[in-house]
This record gives C-alpha cells, sequence and structure tokens, in this order.
C-alpha cells in the first residue's frame, strides 16, 4: 500500500489530535532496514495533501503492530497528544482487545497468561518462560475461546502489557500458534504472508476532549477471516 488515495478508505477516527487507521497486514507502522515506506509517511503525505499544510507534517506514532498484524493503529497529530498518548499507554489506561484464529482448541475456553519474555534481537523472535527470568520482562494477558468454525477457533485477547511478540508467543506457548505465524511454530504460511492476528478495538480517554473513545477496526478479508465475519 503505497497510496496516499487508500488511507481515505482505512481511516477509523480523526481529529485534529489523532488519526486511527485500520492497518493492513503487511504494511510496515514505521520505517525499517527494509526502506519500504511506512504508514505513518504515508499518512503524512494524506494529511499534507487533505489540509494542504505547507512544511512538514507532525505526526507522532503512540504505538505499533508487528508488520504481519492488521488491525487499529494510532497516531498523535499534535505533540501535546503524543505526549498524553504516550502517558496512557505507558500507565495501561488503554484497553487494547485482538481477535486471533488459532487451530489447536485451547485447554480452558478461558484464562489468564504469565510469562516472562526474553527477545533475542538477532533473530527477532521472543522465548517465553512460565517462572520468572531475570533476563525477561514479565508478561501478561487474557483470552477467551468466542467461536468455532471449520475445525478453527478465534480467541479474543486482552493484553494486560505490551511487549514484542507478545500475543503471538504467549498463545504459542499454550500450544495454539496464530495461523500463518511461521515464527512462532505454525506449519503453513497465509497466502497473502499475514498472520491471523487482528487489533480489533482500542478504547481510551481522549487526551484532549476527555471523552471515553472506542475504535474499532474491521476484519481482514481472507480465507480465514472470511469463516468468522
Amino acid at each position: 500500500m503505497s497510496s496516499v488515495s487508500q488511507i481515505s478508505s482505512l481511516i477509523l477516527y480523526e481529529d485534529n489530535h489523532l488519526l486511527a487507521i485500520n492497518k493492513p497486514a503487511g504494511v510496515l507502522v514505521q520505517g525499517d532496514e527494509t526502506g519500504d515506506e511506512p504508514l505513518v509517511e504515508i499518512c503524512k503525505k494524506y494529511i499534507k495533501e487533505k489540509y494542504n499544510k505547507p512544511g512538514e507534517v507532525f505526526l507522532g506514532v503512540v504505538h505499533r503492530l508487528d508488520r504481519p498484524v492488521s488491525g487499529v493503529v494510532i497516531f498523535a497529530r499534535t505533540s501535546k497528544a503524543l505526549e498524553r498518548m504516550n502517558a496512557l499507554f505507558r500507565d495501561r489506561e488503554t484497553k487494547k482487545t485482538y481477535w486471533a484464529i488459532v487451530k489447536n482448541k485451547p485447554a480452558n475456553e478461558s484464562g489468564t497468561l504469565i510469562h516472562w519474555l526474553v527477545k533475542n534481537e538477532t533473530k527477532n523472535k521472543v522465548t517465553a518462560y512460565s517462572k520468572e527470568n531475570k533476563e525477561g520482562q514479565r508478561s501478561e494477558l487474557s483470552y477467551q475461546v468466542l467461536k468455532q468454525r471449520s475445525g478453527y477457533f478465534l480467541l479474543e485477547v486482552n493484553p494486560v502489557t505490551g511487549r514484542p511478540h507478545q500475543i503471538r508467543v504467549q498463545l504459542e506457548s499454550m500450544n495454539c500458534p496464530i495461523v500463518g505465524d511461521l515464527k512462532y511454530d505454525y506449519e503453513t504460511p497465509n497466502a497473502d504472508k499475514s498472520i491471523c492476528l487482528h487489533a480489533r478495538r482500542l478504547q481510551f480517554v481522549h487526551p484532549v476532549k476527555k471523552e471515553m473513545i472506542s475504535i474499532e477496526a474491521p476484519l481482514p478479508k481472507n480465507e480465514f477471516w472470511n469463516l468468522f465475519s
């Protein structure tokens, strides 16, 4: 996705302070060594064009999603909004809801997972330890099974912490790797190289207006998500 015109169809929320996008799988949020144009830069072009902004456009990255993950991503349009949104995420005053499709049925219909996660920066892969590890970050999430279709299970996941690859490795740790996630032990890739993890909903108090905001991202369209749409 490189077209500014494509952004309009992906906007979930927009005002003078914030911009929320339904990120497609495969798109970077921020730039990396690949040199591929990231979502933040495409959104800056969109703002510059729509509002006829002179000079450089400010757009702050509040949080990120892994490249193969889809769903709600929020950017801050002012430095004040960025500072306040960063504080909301840091102080865990946001509610993040993800949907994931797995092939294996969890042993329990719902539960809480607590691990200590250690990231191998060279391999860009995380290992989950069930007992406290001095090198690891304590990581917690809750999950519940929402539906079953054609041998696949739709889970709703609410992470308490926000660690790299957290949901991916914690679900894999209970033998429920996410469909398409080769890095965390799923056997076959998805045709579009996505994984079936979607940032479904983000809820928080608006950093300026002080009203409760709930932003929900429609599901992607592929053979797996179509089972649950």
